[in-house]
């Protein structure tokens, strides 16, 4: 019996019936990275000119980091990955063929039509 690297896999459907929750999440992702960046910045500035850097600021920016780790167990928690966050790139474990390999899905695609093996990425899909 081979060993398979993940221990859950998702059939073609499956993976479709989760595309609305990826996409939700994905969008939330986008903008908490957003507000990242821009807490950031405002972080940089303050610390470049030798302010204090304490208070609501910083609380901000704790709780857009637990928001973003709560964003991204949703994906770690059902073993999809996240290939980019900026093309919205995720694959999902599955067996074809009775190998493993990843169904790709990208941010813009209305269906899940691509899949490629486990190594060889985004260059090596191929449609279904």
């Amino acid at each position: 019996m081979m060993k398979h690297k993940f221990s859950r896999h998702y059939t073609r459907e499956q993976a479709r019936d989760l595309l609305p929750r990826v996409r939700e999440w994905l969008e939330r992702l986008f903008r908490l990275r957003d507000e990242l960046r821009e807490l950031d910045r405002k972080l940089s500035s303050l610390v470049g000119a030798g302010d204090d850097i304490g208070g609501s600021l910083v609380n901000r920016w704790l709780r857009v980091l637990a928001e973003t780790k709560r964003v991204l167990s949703e994906f770690q928690s059902r073993e999809i990955q996240i290939k980019d966050v900026d093309r919205g790139l995720v694959d999902f474990p599955a067996i074809l063929g009775g190998r493993e390999v990843f169904l790709c899905w990208e941010k813009d695609d209305q269906d899940i039509e691509y899949w490629h093996d486990l190594d060889s990425g985004y260059a090596g899909r191929e449609r279904f």
